[in-house]
């Protein structure tokens, strides 16, 4: 078993017995190279592996904020994964486009249905500011990509289901350059992104109203339009 899997096996059996919890700090080096039998670089390497991984957080110096402390952050480990293998050609864009169809799709319908039965007004509000600061015609596309990210993510966080919503963000994160590199290609920015403005608000207000095949359609619909479009696939 490689060091940082030791270290990982040893969270999981301090989490499992009530030793360790969110937010905590796990034990120094020295305790934990002497513990697992292993040297104090090996467990600072697994230190660093498992901070990309989303699972540990790390700050220098001597306050109650230094050290490793356990924390939850799957879309930080999937998400640079996914990244990795899109640029390596490992996973081809349009498989992940397709994933990210499956996801979202699901993602909305079940935020329209429970949004219907009960609305979460911060988080509508938030989408609805970021609607509106979409709006701005001068708007860099770079910058509106952004913002449309942080829309569709908090659409599907409606749902209420963490990993989805971290699988959704990585996805995001994994094709964000070839969506860039798609909105650079298009001839007619300005007229594209006056369509998307549209799309976001069908989107947004069958959500809001608890319209669970309407938001599906018209996400699906959204996704495959700007892709086709942009000649990401």
């Amino acid at each position: 078993m490689r060091t940082h899997e030791l270290v990982l096996a040893r969270i999981e059996g301090d989490v499992a017995a009530g030793r360790l919890r969110l937010g905590e700090r796990l034990p120094g080096e020295r305790v934990l190279a002497e513990q697992l039998g292993v040297s104090r670089p090996s467990v600072r390497e697994a230190i660093r592996v498992l901070e990309a991984l989303g699972v540990i957080r790390t700050a220098t110096g001597s306050g109650p904020e230094a050290g490793a402390v356990l924390i939850a952050d799957p879309a930080a480990g999937l998400g640079a994964a996914l990244r990795l293998h899109v640029a390596t050609t490992g996973v081809p864009v349009r498989d992940v486009v397709q994933l990210r169809l499956l996801v979202e799709s699901w993602g909305v319908r079940e935020a329209a249905v429970r949004t219907g039965a009960r609305a979460d007004g911060e988080v509508l509000r938030r989408t609805a500011a970021l609607l509106d600061a979409m709006d701005d015609p001068g708007l860099a596309p770079d910058r509106f990509l952004d913002l449309d990210g942080d829309f569709h993510a908090a659409l599907v966080g409606l749902a209420g289901n963490v990993l989805v919503t971290a699988v959704m963000t990585s996805l995001r994160g994994a094709v964000r350059d070839y969506i860039g590199a798609g909105a650079r290609r298009l001839t007619d920015w300005p007229g594209v992104a006056r369509r998307l403005r549209a799309e976001h608000r069908r989107i947004h207000a069958a959500v809001c109203e608890g319209r669970a095949d309407d938001a599906e359609r018209e996400v699906r619909a959204h996704i495959e339009g700007y892709y086709r479009d942009s000649g990401v696939e």
